[in-house]
């Protein structure tokens, strides 16, 4: 499957960038799909499409990346709706579950789809929002385990009003 996608991109003039595995050996697929992943989060890549046999475990992992938002789509509606809803910037297919005219229909219907916006901006928003505020938690958690006597409404305080800083700074990053 990796094979047919990788020409069918090719031969629509997409520049690929195959990252492996180039061989029928089992292999630990988050090993690729964290480089992939990474990839997206850093900026260095603005869409990827990874296949593993279901699609199941490749898009657990790349959503592990702040930034990544991974959708597994093995039919026309959901790829197209993980762009438009979803801006979705990795798609992620099962290579075992889909046959090869599925499977183009879904990455040009999913390459050629755009973001709607709008109210669907706001909710992707607040996905972004609850993945800032379990990484505060964990540093704040770090720290208090350390520190025994801390006023617990203090630092949920801070927490709230740290996320709201990263929020508040993002958006003017954003309208520059």
């Amino acid at each position: 499957m990796k094979k047919f996608v990788v020409e069918l991109l090719e031969k629509r003039g997409y520049e690929v960038d195959d990252l492996g595995t180039n061989s029928t050996d089992s292999v630990d697929y988050p090993d690729y799909g964290h480089v992939v992943a990474e990839r997206i989060a850093s900026g260095q890549n603005q869409r990827a499409v990874l296949i593993c046999g279901t699609g199941i475990g490749m898009s657990i992992t790349a959503n592990r990346h702040q930034g990544v938002r991974a959708a597994l789509c093995n039919d026309l509606y959901s790829a197209r709706m993980s762009r438009l809803h979803n801006d979705a910037n990795v798609l992620v297919i099962g290579g075992r579950v889909i046959g090869p005219a599925v499977a183009e229909e879904i990455v040009m219907t999913w390459l050629t789809t755009d973001f709607e916006g709008g109210r669907h901006a706001r909710r992707l928003e607040k996905i972004d929002t609850a993945h800032v505020e379990n990484v505060v938690k964990k540093v704040v958690t770090h720290y208090l385990d350390k520190h025994h006597e801390v006023d617990s409404k203090a630092v949920e305080k801070m927490i709230h009003d740290a996320v709201n800083q990263i929020l508040n700074n993002k958006k003017e990053d954003n309208n520059k």
